[in-house]
């Protein structure tokens, strides 16, 4: 009764929500990224991503304002205002002076200043700050206060990091040198390999196979096997340490499986056609060009997926081919990894970096994904 029509085995229903909590899993740290990205840092630490719509209670370093703003009012001196900024809609239910006790005062209090003077502080952060004597000093005192904060979104972050952030913060610059490895480090490869496929796969010369059983072997070289050599060869030439070098060293790491993937899905189109054309007199570029090309599309944009990918998240490669001490050409990872020294405790700052890293790639995988699935299953079918 189990296998009758109508009625799902328990095998597709297991696999489903396999599927699904895969899924999840994936989108958990993706969606906490982006959501963390709008939030500041204080919201940050004290409460996870998926609270970010609802209030959450905060203890928070404030200063009232600089007692250049003081102003007589009959026998005192007086400073006035707010401790929040754009008119917060927090609470305040505890506050203090003293770090060690922040919560020595509830709202309406009245605290007793080391420094001299009395501070008044209400729930909604409005203040009273008096002394019998006028106030010196640069700065106003700290105030430590417990408050529910409502929730509260920004693009400050996106600001910092891509506009007003000094050389070590500015992702804006790392984003484009990012696109001038990965754009021809992606193009180049493509181009060499669909000839080389084709040439693999239609074409009879002594040597076809033991090409294609060398290609093979270069799929399972580490790539760190190579780096030193690769370095050297390319300082005596010249490339070692500029944007044609980290080019190079892509396209020859990138080259085995291109030509793999490539000449396992030109073998799978008919032979009939590639016939048919050479009996109407066409030359192999013209084959090349006018058959093979466009009914390897989505091989070729399969392997273009793999190799942007790749390239967009190399850290190794770029570190290694792509020596600059000015960081004219840093690219985004390496810029990241760099922004976890200087804002290692700036949570906003590197969650935003980061989903700005990931945004292009995943962009790119969504919109050629079904490309994919065809690439990864050139070949296996005759």
């Amino acid at each position: 009764m189990n296998a009758i029509a109508g009625q799902k085995p328990g095998l597709i229903w297991a696999l489903r929500i396999s599927v699904i909590v895969l899924v999840g899993l994936w989108l958990f740290p993706t969606v906490g990224l982006l959501v963390s990205s709008f939030r500041t840092g204080d919201q940050i630490a004290t409460s996870g991503w998926w609270k970010a719509l609802f209030p959450t209670e905060q203890n928070l370093t404030l200063r009232t304002a600089a007692p250049d703003t003081q102003v007589q009012d009959g026998d005192v001196w007086v400073i006035e205002g707010n401790l929040f900024e754009d008119d917060s809609e927090a609470e305040i239910s505890a506050w203090g002076t003293n770090a060690r006790d922040i919560s020595a005062y509830g709202p309406g209090d009245t605290a007793e200043l080391r420094r001299g003077g009395q501070l008044t502080v209400q729930a909604d952060g409005s203040y009273r700050l008096q002394a019998e004597e006028e106030m010196g000093g640069r700065r106003g005192p700290r105030v430590f206060v417990t408050a529910v904060v409502p929730p509260e979104f920004t693009l400050q972050n996106y600001e910092t990091i891509l506009i007003s952030g000094g050389s070590t913060d500015n992702m804006a610059r790392a984003f484009f040198n990012t696109l001038t490895v990965t754009i021809p480090a992606t193009i180049i490869p493509i181009l060499v390999a669909a000839f080389a496929a084709y040439a693999l796969a239609w074409m009879e010369f002594p040597g076809r196979a033991l090409l294609i059983a060398a290609i093979v072997g270069l799929l399972v070289v580490p790539l760190q096997l190579a780096l030193i050599p690769l370095l050297k060869f390319h300082n005596e030439i010249g490339i070692g340490k500029g944007y044609l070098g980290v080019w190079m060293a892509h396209t020859g790491f990138g080259l085995p499986l291109a030509i793999y993937l490539l000449r396992n899905y030109m073998v799978g189109i008919p032979r009939d056609i590639i016939e048919n054309a050479r009996v109407d007199g066409a030359t192999d570029f013209q084959i090349f060009t006018r058959i093979i090309l466009p009914l390897s599309f989505p091989a070729l944009a399969s392997f273009a997926i793999f190799q942007f990918l790749w390239t967009w998240n190399d850290l190794l490669v770029a570190m290694v081919f792509l020596i600059d001490a000015t960081g004219e050409t840093t690219v985004m990872t390496k810029q990241i990894v760099e922004l976890l020294g200087t804002r290692g405790g700036n949570w906003e700052i590197l969650a935003t970096s980061a989903f700005v890293s990931i945004a292009v790639p995943l962009a790119v995988f969504f919109a050629m994904q079904k490309y994919l699935v065809r690439g990864l299953l050139a070949g296996s079918v005759k």
